[in-house]
């Protein structure tokens, strides 16, 4: 392990973060699509909708048939209704013909508004009486209203919501392209550690960062493989991580950061093979942190103190997890709110400080605590 820390600014470490690329794609049913990243974009094969479209229950008419409605009713005959699913296939509409239609319901050639049905009176003799003049286009989705043939509809890399589901399907879409979702193992080293479930003995401590990052390798859209917990022992926890390197696309040590006696996570992935990229970012909290590179796989070392781990996680791992997944331009910090410190908070020069702070209104108070504090 090296004597000392490859120190690393904030910005060096995501431009070394950023050389890993978008993981291949597969294809999968549109059913399963929700919440993956597309790979490859989808162009509209067809206009939608394809023919014109009632938007209101109603009469199709010709707009011009109705322009002295302003001044007093006009009557209509009324020539028959469309069947909601069917195209008309009666005879073409004659000037002052009117055709019943519900809602979403095909609008006949010849026809080119729709009255609504509030805005007429039936007659009782085959005609309508109508109060209000429409003009072409009134009350009608036209062909194409909603997506144009050649559209991109869904751009590569877009994280697909129901609504883009729903689009795929509207155009006949059941398979789409997505990338793979990133396989996160995550293993915990420490002779103090022991199982959530375990009652710690004095000297013992309860493994929090394996649930914590679990949960936050999941809200990155990753798959985890859970690696379980090692002692300080380098040739358990090489063998361990070199299992899960196996299976896995990311690996992350928890504790064994540092440059401590017992800190051997450097060193372990050296010994895997795997080139150390750096050990130490210009961070606080977190500054013990170690990104290192085996063939296309990054394997990172996370601080054993869990507040320390999971901002690291939110700083640097989840932009990493959103490339691999496909989403390289996603911003880091998708929310974002100004306020004001409510007291000073000291730092130093060049490096950049992550400070958990209580929101009240404008202001934001510093939690006391430190990175020891969950």
């Amino acid at each position: 392990m090296p004597e000392v820390l490859i120190l690393r600014s904030a910005d060096e470490a995501r431009a070394l973060l950023a050389d890993f690329a978008a993981l291949p794609g597969e294809d999968i049913d549109l059913a399963d699509a929700d919440g993956r990243v597309l790979a490859t974009g989808v162009a509209a094969g067809e206009d939608l909708p394809p023919w014109s479209r009632s938007a209101m229950d109603g009469y199709a008419v010709r707009a011009r048939d109705t322009a002295a409605a302003s001044a007093q009713p006009v009557v209509l005959r009324l020539r028959g209704s469309v069947p909601m699913g069917e195209s008309w296939r009666g005879p073409a509409p004659l000037p002052g013909d009117a055709l019943a239609v519900p809602t979403g319901a095909a609008i006949p050639d010849g026809c080119d508004a729709v009255v609504m049905v509030e805005d007429t009176r039936p007659r009782g003799d085959g005609a309508i009486e109508v109060r209000r003049a429409v003009v072409a286009g009134d009350n009608l989705i036209r062909p194409g209203d909603d997506v144009r043939r050649g559209d991109v509809l869904v751009p590569a890399g877009r994280r697909l919501r129901p609504i883009d589901v729903g689009a795929l399907a509207a155009l006949g879409v059941v398979t789409v392209a997505v990338h793979r979702r990133p396989r996160v193992a995550i293993l915990s080293t420490g002779n103090e550690l022991v199982p959530p479930e375990q009652t710690p003995l004095p000297g013992q401590v309860r493994d929090v960062n394996a649930s914590v990052l679990l949960a936050q390798a999941q809200r990155a859209g990753c798959e985890v493989l859970r690696g379980g917990i090692v002692g300080d022992d380098a040739a358990a926890i090489s063998s361990r991580a070199g299992e899960l390197i196996e299976r896995a696309d990311v690996l992350l040590l928890s504790g064994g950061s540092s440059v401590g006696v017992r800190d051997l996570t450097a060193a372990v992935l050296e010994s895997l093979g795997a080139e150390l990229r750096f050990h130490g970012v210009n961070v606080k909290p977190g500054r013990p942190t170690i990104l290192a590179r085996l063939g296309a796989k990054p394997l990172l070392g996370l601080p054993g103190v869990p507040a320390s781990a999971a901002i690291i996680f939110d700083a640097f791992v989840r932009p990493l997890l959103w490339r691999l997944g496909g989403e390289p331009g996603r911003d880091p910090w998708p929310c974002r709110r100004r306020a004001r410190l409510a007291r000073a908070v000291p730092s130093a020069l060049g490096r950049e400080d992550y400070v958990r702070v209580r929101l009240a209104g404008e202001r934001a108070e510093p939690l006391a605590g430190g990175s020891s504090a969950l």
